[in-house]
């Protein structure tokens, strides 16, 4: 199991990105669990979530495609949160 895992982000960021929001975080804690049940996903390279803000980046790797359900379910899985595309 990890815990608060980063993945590490030295290389450029050149992937697309999804902004997601989302509702029922309480604190920083709540975003690190959303950013490491993210970044589990194949194609994920980083994910940044603002608990204040209530959003989250999610920069995938190059050429990645991933299923946008896929992200909401993930952040689903990490609490009692609700996720949507930002747009």
């Amino acid at each position: 199991m990890k815990l608060f895992g980063r993945k590490n982000n030295t290389e450029a960021e050149t992937g697309a990105e999804v902004v997601l929001l989302i509702e029922g975080m309480h604190c920083g804690s709540c975003g690190l669990l959303i950013d490491d049940e993210l970044e589990e996903i194949d194609g994920v390279r980083s994910a940044a979530t603002d608990a204040r803000a209530g959003r989250s980046v999610v920069r995938l790797e190059e050429g990645a495609e991933v299923d946008i359900a896929a992200l909401v379910a993930a952040v689903e899985a990490a609490g009692e949160y609700t996720a949507r595309v930002a747009g």
